[in-house]
Formats: C-alpha cells, structure tokens, sequence
C-alpha cells in the first residue's frame, strides 16, 4: 500500500483541483489519515491555456514543457497513478508520451476513464459541456461514437456561456446569471458530461436544483477507479 501514490497535476485551475482534492477525501474514507494513500499535488497554475494552445497553436512548446517538466517530478516523487485535473491538458498527452514513454502505464486518462463509464451504463445520449478545445477536438464525440452513443454538443453561440461559467469558477465570483446559466446548460438533456474539471464545481453549489438525470465527473470518476485499484491490493 505504501507504493500506491497519486500524482496530480493540478492548477488548471486551482479551485477545480481544490474540488478534486475534496472528492480524493471523500471517496477514499478513512477513520485514520494512513489509511488513504499518499497523494502528491502540483498546483502548476502557471502554465500556458490548454485551450488557446490546442485553438490557435499559442504557446504550445511552452505548455507541454511545462506539463513534462511536472509529471516527471510526480513520477520522480514516487507517484505510481497521475491524473491531469484538466480536460483539454489530454489534448497533449501523446507529444509527453513521446518524450517520457512509461507515463503512459501510469496516468489515469480521464477522458476514456469517463467514455469507459458511459459505455457500461448503455446510455444512447449523452450532452458533452466542456471548453471549446475539447468539443472542438472531437476527442469525446469520436470516442462516444465508436460504441454508437451519440454525443450532443452546444451550439457555438453557446460557447460563450460556457467560458462564462469556467471563469466563475476560475475567479471563485458567482452570482445569480451564472447559476441560471449553468442550469439552464446542464439541464438540456437526460446525461450530461461535465467535460471541464470547473464544472463540477458548479454543479456541487447548484445540485439542489440539478434536473438532468445522469451527471458524469470525468475527475470523480478517476477517483473512483482509483479507490477500486487501491482496495484491491489493501
């Protein structure tokens, strides 16, 4: 148990990995701290946009330099499981495959972690929310589709509103407009993937009002696959 260590790259941005760090608490229960493992977290906020650098190929080099640089000092401190608390950082997954082959068995992709989940529960449709770079990139829709369940995503007049409700919780500043925004997004369909790691922070102030059936945390769901490897070796 003491070689089960999570790794995570967080600061994209700070409050959704705060978020992550509070579902890390919860799913992994413990009566006695030792009892949950070790989770190492790197709040690299300092790195360029995932979006703009996947949208308009701004800062590109600069990004993935910063996301290596990160995930081989998680893997240096001993992390034996990563997780990107970052939709859009998957977009780069591959170049930092390239440059560090064996992070590969090690990261926690929670993009097909969340398709994975989808796929066994037989669902036929599923509304993505998410930034404009991951609806943009397909990574979702291509993946959804192999196995015949459609993905439905915003209108790109939508998109706006989208941005609106990350950078609420970006800055940590909510008002009413933003919570009859969100609800009005996450309440279109019966599932619905929350494709932004800033959306489930939303959706844990306003689940009172939530009418959308099936909500999917790509995060959450890591975690729970996480806590299923943990127990399986305690």
């Amino acid at each position: 148990m003491n070689e089960f260590t999570i790794g995570v790259l967080g600061g994209m941005g700070t409050y959704a990995t705060i978020n992550m760090f509070k579902q890390y608490a919860d799913v992994f229960k413990a009566e006695k701290e030792w009892e949950r493992p070790r989770i190492i977290i790197d709040n690299r906020c300092t790195m360029p946009s995932r979006v703009r650098a996947f949208l308009y190929k701004e800062n590109v080099d600069e990004l993935i330099s910063e996301m290596f640089e990160s995930m081989q000092y998680l893997m240096d401190a001993g992390a034996t499981r990563i997780i990107l608390a970052c939709n859009t950082s998957h977009l780069f997954l591959p170049q930092i495959y390239d440059k560090i082959p064996q992070l590969k068995d090690r990261v926690v992709n929670i993009i097909d972690n969340c398709v994975d989940e989808i796929k066994k529960q037989s669902v036929k449709s599923v509304y993505l929310l998410g930034s404009e770079g991951i609806i943009q990139s397909r990574i979702y829709q291509d993946n959804l589709l192999n196995s015949k369940i459609e993905c439905i995503t915003p209108l790109p007049e939508e998109y706006i509103l989208i941005r609106n409700c990350i950078e609420a919780v970006k800055q940590n500043k909510y008002n009413h407009d933003i919570k009859e925004t969100f609800l009005g997004l996450v309440n279109k369909y019966d599932a619905c993937v929350l494709g932004c790691t800033e959306l489930p922070v939303l959706y844990e102030m306003y689940k009172d009002d939530i009418l959308c059936e099936k909500i999917y945390d790509p995060l959450y769901l890591s975690i729970i696959k996480l806590k299923e490897e943990y127990d399986a070796i305690r």
